[in-house]
């Protein structure tokens, strides 16, 4: 089992700025590709961006040129710095991540941290 801890929601305005962490750890588990998605009530969880062990990133284009994620590796844990928030973006966020034990694919979730932009 892997288990995410996800840090750093909250209340911002908007314009404002907001990072969120997400520390991942288990044992015997090779962690691949982590990422950021967010859900609000009544509507299906989307992806908000993704990266890869290679720093590869993905981003939905509805944040891309505002929000960035990063990653240490050496540490497991992935960041999304949130920045020029908006009040769409009020949602609960979860960590995700792919890994693999014993060469099966494994997808991991954290338990959410919710995220407020007031107007």
């Amino acid at each position: 089992q892997v288990q995410l801890v996800e840090s750093g929601g909250g209340l911002v305005e908007a314009g404002g700025s907001l990072r969120l962490s997400c520390a991942a750890s288990g044992t015997m588990f090779s962690i691949n590709a982590m990422g950021w998605y967010r859900q609000v009530p009544g509507k299906q969880r989307e992806l908000v961006a993704t990266t890869s062990t290679g720093g590869i990133t993905n981003y939905a284009d509805s944040v891309k040129g505002r929000f960035t994620i990063s990653r240490d590796n050496a540490k497991n844990m992935v960041y999304l710095q949130m920045n020029n928030v908006k009040p769409e973006d009020t949602a609960v966020y979860y960590c995700n991540c792919n890994a693999v034990r014993w060469l099966t694919s494994y997808n991991f979730w954290g338990q959410g941290t919710q995220v407020t932009v007031s107007s």
